[in-house]
């Protein structure tokens, strides 16, 4: 039997490192040598335009390079010191598992972009070509992220489980699993800071590039001239791809460890490897349904015209998630007992409460995945309203797309509610952990099209730097647009399952602290609700003004070197400069937020006691995840709004130089750090509160 689980756990990510692997060599299979029309006739210009792709590809790699092994080193100094704390207070295995989740979260960032700069330029190249190649060397990038990321955590959590029975003894199997949990809070620490500071660095370029290019030159979005040009696309890399992969690592291991203590600590389960193992199952066993989804989806969706993008992307969600249907069932089936106690509250709990928990994060996912794209999408009405109404003034559009970020929570708020309410009631914490679980599931594909979108956004920036033809960047706005609507739907699935896991980890919290019940009645309780409610708040805040004096900064820099580089001298510009600047911006304005996620919970339940502490939690998931929602989804109908008005969706007329255009620039502005800094965040701040 034990074999036989070992096989279950380790094949898929096994196959799935294999797969990435090829899909690494598909993407280097494109040569960058230009159009095969120049390259016959000998073209002097082909020649000139590839080496200028190469290099400014180049440029934007070194960058993310630079950036990320400066924000490591942050990251390094704080395991370091965090490990003294953990030592004497949770003992050295736990303090193992939390270095290891740290290290393994930082390594699946720095894979994820080291891939999306290496597949760039060639999404450029091939878009050059045509829609449909450009498409599919994304998506192969994307896989390559996404099966990478998923098969480490699987790999790395079942050796580390496997080393601690070796090598350690433990009272109990409960015992070990919790010392195993340090896993997800390395993780999800490390996501914190990637998010935060990926965040802040990649919006303070964004921001700084489109008021001094856009407004004040009338430049296009990615012109050669504007200094601030490539850490733009820097930033896609270390916040998009980077931040976003250890965002949805720190999720997966966070749940992982969640089912994994809640099932050690129960009555009918933690004397059984198999039962023992089910969470893990679960989430290998998505390795395999990722891997048949990419296999098969050529049969169901195929690109040929532009609306054919967001479809099979969407596809790929849809796919996965029926997929993944009959597998959760039979591994519910065969792996645990017909019925068994999770404890005194919970007794003759069935397999099959099992499965449906599971079935229902799976398919809520899918549900909030829906939600996001029809908020976000141009192809919709809501995001159309938005664009109607910027012909007018930026307020109006401004006012529509807040609008609209606080309509898309209800769906997806309603949808973790009854994940929760009908998990909870047949299998308590173990239920809702294995909700998240089900979320998670499809996560290699979620990963997939989540890394498309930085790939797609690289690409047309350097089509538009290396001075292609029009119609290249139109592919790659085309590719663009689809990947902003999957960019949100990962921000989605990132917060429906960091709202389930919270619950879980805060239920774990409850059991060990003895707190039987949360009485908003005592003045404690609500004192810390209140302070738990308001910090989501403050931690916005803090983050989006982190990017506004960044940006601030990127603004004054480029208004310096414009005059030489517009005037007759023709000064080339100093990209390093803004890179440089973006870079120690948002490493020193990380800390404080940071500071205020793993402080917080810490001195509410030293300094005020274990009930105020219960309600500070309470307070802080319940507001992050609407607030959460409503700020990524805002961000994201703003972006695409403006894409929409560029390419023509109001007339001609309208297009970029109008004022309708004009307006929703200003709205994508003020919506980039609400969508790709304070929004993302949200879901670590919640989650290492928890944690913690």
């Amino acid at each position: 039997v034990g074999m036989l689980v070992e096989i279950v756990i380790l094949v898929p990510p096994l196959l799935g490192l294999l797969w990435a692997v090829k899909q690494r060599l598909a993407v280097s299979g494109v040569k960058i040598d230009g159009h095969p029309e120049l390259l016959a006739r000998d073209d002097p210009q082909n020649k000139e335009i590839v080496v200028e792709m190469i290099k400014i590809a180049k440029s934007i790699s070194d960058g993310a390079d630079s950036f990320l092994f400066a924000e490591y080193t942050y990251m390094a100094a704080y395991i370091v010191i965090f490990c003294f704390i953990l030592i004497p207070v949770t003992g050295v295995p736990t303090t193992i598992a939390f270095v290891v989740g740290a290290v393994t979260s930082i390594l699946c960032g720095f894979i994820g972009m080291r891939i999306a700069v290496y597949t760039n330029v060639r999404t450029t190249h091939q878009c050059w070509k045509d829609l449909k190649s450009g498409y599919e060397v994304a998506i192969e990038g994307g896989s390559v992220m996404g099966l990478t990321l998923v098969s480490l955590g699987v790999l790395v959590l079942f050796g580390l489980i496997l080393a601690f029975k070796a090598f350690f003894h433990f009272e109990s199997e409960r015992k070990m699993f919790e010392a195993i949990a340090g896993y997800g809070l390395g993780g999800s620490s490390i996501a914190l800071f990637g998010r935060v500071g990926g965040g802040i660095y990649t919006k303070a370029a964004d921001v700084g590039a489109d008021l001094s290019g856009k407004n004040d030159y009338g430049l296009e979005e990615d012109d050669y001239r504007n200094p601030a040009c490539i850490a733009d696309n820097v930033g896609d890399n270390v916040g998009d791809i980077a931040g976003m992969g250890a965002d949805l690592f720190g999720s997966f291991a966070e749940a992982t460890c969640a089912a994994l203590v809640l099932a050690s600590a129960s009555d009918g389960l933690n004397d059984s490897w198999v039962s023992l193992m089910y969470p893990v199952m679960i989430s290998s066993s998505g390795i395999l349904v990722g891997l048949v989804t990419l296999l098969i989806l050529g049969f169901f969706y195929t690109v040929k015209e532009m609306p054919d993008v967001e479809k099979s992307l969407k596809g790929m969600l849809v796919i996965s998630t029926v997929l993944m249907t009959p597998v959760v069932t039979l591994l519910s089936k065969y792996c645990l007992p017909a019925k068994f106690d999770m404890n005194e509250q919970y007794s003759d709990v069935k397999w099959w409460y099992c499965a449906l928990s599971v079935l229902l994060g799976l398919w809520s996912g899918l549900l909030i995945g829906f939600v996001t794209e029809y908020y976000t999408s141009h192809t919709y009405a809501p995001v159309r309203e938005i664009a109607e109404t910027q012909k007018q003034s930026a307020a109006t559009g401004i006012i529509y797309g807040l609008a609209l970020g606080y309509l898309s929570c209800i769906v997806p708020v309603i949808s973790l509610g009854i994940t929760i309410l009908i998990s909870h009631s047949l299998c308590g914490m173990f239920g809702v952990a294995l909700g998240a679980l089900g979320m998670l599931g499809t996560l290699t594909m979620a990963l997939t099209i989540d890394a498309f979108g930085p790939i797609s956004d690289n690409a047309g920036g350097i089509a538009e730097m290396a001075g292609l033809p029009d119609e290249v960047r139109t592919r790659t706005d085309c590719l663009d647009a689809a990947g902003n609507t999957t960019a949100a739907i990962g921000k989605g699935f990132a917060i429906g399952s960091a709202a389930l896991v919270s619950l879980a980890l805060f239920g774990a919290y409850c059991v060990r602290a003895g707190v039987t019940h949360v009485d908003i009645l005592n003045p404690w309780v609500f004192t810390g609700l209140l302070f738990g409610a308001m910090m989501p708040y403050a931690f916005a805040a803090w983050t989006m003004k982190s990017v506004g004096k960044a940006a601030d900064e990127m603004y004054q820099e480029c208004m310096r070197q414009f005059p030489g580089i517009m005037g007759p001298e023709h000064v080339a510009p100093d990209y390093e400069k803004c890179i440089r600047i973006s870079t120690e911006a948002s490493l020193r304005e990380m800390l404080a937020p940071g500071a205020l996620v793993i402080l917080s919970p810490l001195v509410a339940g030293f300094g005020f006691g274990k009930n105020a502490c219960a309600g500070l939690l309470t307070g802080a998931m319940v507001s992050s995840v609407q607030l959460a929602i409503s700020m990524s989804n805002t961000g994201g109908a703003w972006d695409n709004s403006k894409k929409y008005i560029a390419a023509g969706g109001l007339g001609r007329q309208f297009m970029k130089g109008s004022d309708a255009h004009k307006n929703s620039v200003t709205g994508d502005t003020v919506g980039d750090p609400l969508k790709d800094t304070s929004g993302p965040s949200l879901t670590k701040c919640v989650l290492n509160h928890s944690l913690l």
